[in-house]
């Protein structure tokens, strides 16, 4: 024991002998180096303050670092800058005077007049100085315009919940997200972030406080961001804060066309009373690699402020910054001189020109961080400040609520945080999920073709609007959900400057879109917005009842009245009779002279069936035939003939013009036919665009009038001026006011259905026409037979979209709407609902004045054909029955025809000559009646 206890001691003599000898052999003990720091840290910043002290405490226990802090701290209040100012001053005044000039302005102020007031502080006297602000570039006022020497000396690093923001604006870009409503806490500043955070990209946004009264006052808060059609919700704010905002919201505003979106700093777990919501949540989380160091800083250092991430990004800036002094001053890069003027000194233009390149040491310093790395810019010619900050993780989950707490939370991705970092998604269905569904309110008025009610259709209703819509939509990406308006009208002022119909929608926010043939206005434009027009100028125009012609297949016989007809057969009936008995009494006549033309080609006996078919046959082109040969015969024929040539010219003239009148018989055909007439009332839709037309011309008329006459009655004029005023002719038009007045007594019908029910009811008595949009009127035209359009369009203006005053739908709708009429898409929704239509009626041809006779009228000629016919059917077999049945004749030989004759007898009825004998069988066979050829088994038709 004696030994090991000797060779201890000769050890440690040793070693005292070498550390003795250390100076002369060139080896010197490490020295610690000493810094003086200037810390400025805002009232109520609890992890900077914290972090710092942890900083001075974790050198002090690790003495490899050979630095040791002086720090002065300042606590800066948010309200007085001049108290600020004040006392940093006299700190600063006080430092100097012990000879202990700060080597570094730490400042840890977030924003407002605080940060400002410590940025002119050191701005205005050059003291190098590291911030930890709130700011991207142009946000810190006071370093804005500093010159290059400044810039290397005077710099700021972005706190984590400076940067936090930006996924709001990663998230928004990825979900196509057009709306947003961001509440914030007093964990967050976002006083500069107004303009920035979603600058240049079309999100209608607001950015407000969350309101700290009480939850009542915080569902006000969320109704007034849904009365502004918001319903994409961004919460930033502690844990608590993020559960009192979700416990204010009504449980309808977590339904699938609303998006709620948490971010904090902390790192724990959301808990609220919801008892279903689900909703994306953001939290940080550190660095693998950092893990264990922060870890050992928590426990052993007690780095355990929250939130742990801001606590984290305090140390290691402070730790980095002291590292970076000592640096600088042991390289010789500190100036041994440094000149420092206090605030009594500083006389506006008379800042030391400093040479000191900070900005380079704190870049280069390699110690590791405890949470997540150091951003810092190092390009040349790019700003450090405004682009340096701390670069972490955020963890994106989808959360379920349940019962007031937590059930499921997945992890669909991770964001980088970064000025313009994207989203890396691991899981795109869930991320759609979590999308809100842009749903919109239409209310529209139900009028054919453009919407129509149908119980099949995906949102009860079509039409060329919903068709429209729908493509818009599917260019835009929206849902809607559509209604009718109650009072069933576009929109109209009455005298007390009140709106009815969508127009009232709109402008009270109850809809966000009005869908139908509405009519762009002037005093429509001033309360809500109209996008570009979706159908070109559209008139009005005149719709009338069709004049329905009676049509007949014996029109022809119309031509002519009844006792004219009944005149021409008795004529034809006693021209016959006379003829008859002219020919039978007449000696000159054939019957009465046989002999005398038995060598002409034609001989015809006129007997009484023979003059009624001469008689019929010469009203024909094809005419009587051989005329009588006694002259009073033919003085009976030549006068009938003359009678017969009359009354067809005269039938086919007015059989001419029969046909052709009743085909142009239209009473009106325009606006002022209809003005000049008292016997058609007519009148336009109640509250519609055709009433306002004619009312406001009506008043525009009379204001002229009253014009006119205040200056023809006007005492002052000389007779002369007075003279030129003087006209017979009233000299301003009274159209319109005689028409409005017939309106209003004709009284204007409520409803498209009304007004059509009283053009189908009208009569040649009491006639109806209706003035409407022209889209409206040919659709209905189209669909029913019995209307028709009359006239020219006039007063034609567009139809268009109307959307809210100011908003961003109008942009998007102009968009779509004109990509579509590039594509044409337009003209064929235009076909589809108005030439290729299902509800087109199977109408008949109008008859045109060009036109031929129809069928319909001429067609009972055919009928006179097909009668004849079948009289002549019927006569045949009568003919056939007689000649064969009554009349049964038979063959008797020649021989016994002459033993008759000679007895004197006469031949019997029904005899027919011939030769009986077996050689007369053959030879004269042919010569035998018809009837008897037939064979044996021959049995008649009839």
């Amino acid at each position: 024991m004696f030994d090991n206890t000797f060779k201890i001691c000769r050890i440690l003599l040793i070693l005292w002998l070498w550390i003795l000898k250390a100076p002369s052999l060139g080896i010197q003990a490490q020295t610690s180096q000493n810094i003086n720091v200037f810390l400025i840290n805002e009232v109520d910043n609890e992890p900077a303050a914290k972090a710092v002290e942890i900083v001075l405490t974790y050198l002090k226990k690790n003495p490899s670092y050979g630095l040791s802090v002086q720090l002065e701290s300042v606590e800066a209040n948010k309200t007085d800058a001049k108290v600020l100012l004040e006392t940093i001053c006299n700190k600063y005044a006080s430092s100097i005077e012990k000879k202990q000039q700060p080597h570094l302005i730490l400042d840890t102020t977030k924003s407002g007049v605080a940060s400002e007031t410590v940025k002119s502080f050191v701005q205005a006297l050059g003291l190098p100085t590291i911030s930890a602000s709130y700011g991207q570039e142009g946000d810190l006022r006071q370093w804005r315009d500093i010159d290059e020497s400044k810039q290397k000396y005077l710099l700021q690093v972005m706190p984590p919940a400076d940067i936090i923001p930006e996924v709001v604006r990663s998230i928004v870009r990825k979900m196509n997200i057009t709306n947003a409503a961001i509440l914030y806490d007093d964990t967050f500043v976002m006083d500069h972030k107004y303009k920035s955070l979603l600058q240049n990209i079309q999100t209608r946004h607001v950015i407000t406080a969350i309101a700290k009264d009480g939850k009542r006052e915080r569902e006000e808060q969320i109704e007034k961001l849904r009365n502004l059609d918001i319903n994409n919700f961004f919460v930033l704010g502690n844990l608590q804060s993020i559960r009192m905002v979700l416990e204010s919201v009504k449980p309808a505003y977590f339904e699938r066309n609303f998006a709620w979106h948490a971010i904090t700093q902390n790192e724990g777990e959301v808990s609220s009373q919801r008892d279903n919501a689900t909703i994306m949540f953001l939290k940080p989380m550190a660095y693998t690699q950092n893990r264990d160091r922060l870890g050992l800083l928590r426990t052993t250092f007690n780095l355990n402020e929250e939130p742990q991430l801001a606590s984290a990004f305090y140390f290691d800036l402070a730790l980095r910054s002291f590292l970076t002094i000592k640096e600088m001053l042991q390289s010789g890069a500190w100036p041994k001189d440094m000149e420092y003027l206090n605030c009594d000194e500083f006389q506006g233009g008379n800042t030391p020109d400093r040479s000191i390149d900070l900005k380079q040491y704190f870049t280069q310093v390699s110690e590791p961080t405890s949470y997540g790395t150091f951003e810092l810019v190092t390009q040349p010619g790019k700003p450090f400040n405004g682009f340096s900050y701390m670069k972490f993780e955020m963890d994106i989950n989808v959360l379920q609520i349940r019962g007031g707490s937590s059930v499921n939370s997945k992890s669909i991705g991770t964001w980088t945080a970064g000025l313009d970092s994207p989203l890396v998604v691991k899981d795109e269905e869930q991320m759609r999920n979590l999308t809100a569904d842009t749903v919109y309110r239409i209310f529209t008025v139900v009028q054919a073709p453009f919407v129509m009610r149908d119980e099949t259709a995906p949102k009860g209703y079509k039409g060329y609007c919903i068709d429209l819509i729908d493509e818009i939509a599917d260019i835009v990406h929206f849902d809607y959900t559509i209604q009718e308006v109650e009072d069933g009208k576009f929109g109209n002022m009455d005298e007390k400057g009140e709106w009815n119909g969508i127009v009232k929608k709109l402008i009270d926010k109850q809809a966000d879109i009005g869908l139908g043939s509405m009519s762009v206005m002037a005093e429509r434009e001033i309360v809500i917005d109209f996008t570009v027009p979706y159908y070109d100028l559209v008139g009005i125009t005149i719709m009338m009842q069709r004049p329905s012609t009676p049509s007949s297949l014996f029109k022809f016989l119309t031509v002519l009245e009844t006792n004219v007809w009944l005149c021409i057969l008795a004529a034809y009936f006693f021209t016959s009779f006379l003829m008859w008995v002219f020919d039978r009494w007449s000696p000159y006549s054939y019957q009465n002279n046989r002999e005398k033309y038995k060598d002409d080609e034609e001989k015809r006996e006129f007997n009484l069936k023979e003059c009624l078919w001469f008689c019929m046959t010469s009203l024909t082109p094809q005419g009587g035939g051989e005329a009588p040969k006694n002259l009073s015969g033919r003085l009976v024929a030549a006068t009938w003939w003359l009678f017969g040539f009359i009354i067809i010219a005269s039938y086919t003239a007015n059989l001419a013009a029969f046909l052709t009148v009743s085909r142009l018989d239209t009473p009106v055909e325009s606006l002022d036919d209809l003005a000049k007439q008292y016997k058609i009332l007519y009148a336009p839709l109640n509250g519609s665009s055709a009433m306002t037309y004619f009312e406001r011309m009506a008043n525009i008329e009379q204001m002229f009038y009253e014009i006119w006459k205040d200056l023809s009655l006007n005492d002052s004029l000389t007779p002369l001026e007075r003279s030129k005023l003087a006209v017979w002719d009233y000299p301003v038009s009274d159209k319109y006011t005689k028409m409005w007045q017939a309106m209003q007594e004709a009284q204007l019908p409520g409803t498209l259905a009304e007004a059509v029910a009283r053009v189908r009811n009208s009569t040649t008595a009491t006639g109806f026409a209706f003035l409407g949009d022209a889209t409206d009127i040919r659709y209905l035209v189209m669909t029913n037979c019995d209307l028709q359009v009359v006239g020219e369009e006039f007063s034609r203006k567009p139809y268009a979209i109307a959307v809210q005053q100011g908003s961003h739908l109008k942009d998007q709708f102009n968009n779509a709407i004109l990509t579509l009429l590039n594509k044409r898409q337009l003209e064929k929704l235009k076909e589809k609902w108005w030439k290729n239509d299902e509800a087109q009626a199977k109408c008949d041809k109008p008859e045109d004045q060009s036109d031929g006779i129809s069928i319909q009228n001429i067609g009972g000629v055919f009928i006179v054909i097909f009668v004849g016919i079948g009289m002549a059917c019927i006569t045949l077999v009568f003919e056939y029955w007689w000649y064969r049945y009554r009349k049964n004749p038979r063959i008797i030989d020649v021989a016994e025809a002459n033993t008759g004759s000679k007895d004197g007898g006469k031949l019997a009825d029904g005899v027919i000559l011939g030769h009986s004998g077996e050689k007369f069988e053959k030879s004269h066979a042919a010569l035998r009646p018809r009837f008897n050829q037939y064979p044996a088994t021959f049995k008649p038709r009839f």
